[in-house]
């Protein structure tokens, strides 16, 4: 993964922030990342995905109005289903990016590349690294 031993995860940039999949796009987890990217922007050069976890979820979350949260701070707001956790449609890593990604699993080649990295985190530490640009703290975020 390119990574240091010993060093902390807090500071490493990331390129591409993915909040979805089916364990981790239930509509609880969308409030709470939402709340983190309210009156936030997705930080330059991160691109920034959300996918929630069923039909169900996304017509809640866009009745709540969550969708227009997380448009207005920068994240492409997709179709319920998958996407980079099985890196479906053009939903994928390139080369050796690296993500902050609320799915599940981070195996190699998982996300699209064979070379591209996944920090797996919570949604709202996703929103964060998302708007920060690189791994970052939600508790230190929200303060």
């Amino acid at each position: 993964m390119g990574l240091v031993p010993g060093r902390p995860l807090a500071g490493t940039p990331i390129q591409v922030a993915f909040i979805g999949s089916c364990t981790n796009g239930r509509i609880s987890d969308l409030r709470e990342a939402a709340r983190v990217a309210r009156g936030g922007k997705v930080a330059p050069g991160v691109r920034a995905l959300v996918v929630p976890g069923s039909e169900a979820v996304r017509v809640e979350a866009e009745r709540e109005g969550l969708h227009e949260i997380f448009k207005s701070a920068g994240f492409e707001w997709r179709e319920a289903g998958c996407s980079m956790c099985l890196a479906m449609n053009p939903d994928k890593l390139v080369g050796r990016e690296l993500c902050a990604s609320s799915s599940n699993r981070n195996f190699k080649g998982r996300q699209g590349s064979p070379t591209g990295r996944t920090l797996l985190m919570s949604p709202a530490m996703v929103a964060a690294a998302a708007l920060a640009g690189r791994v970052a703290d939600v508790r230190e975020v929200m303060r």
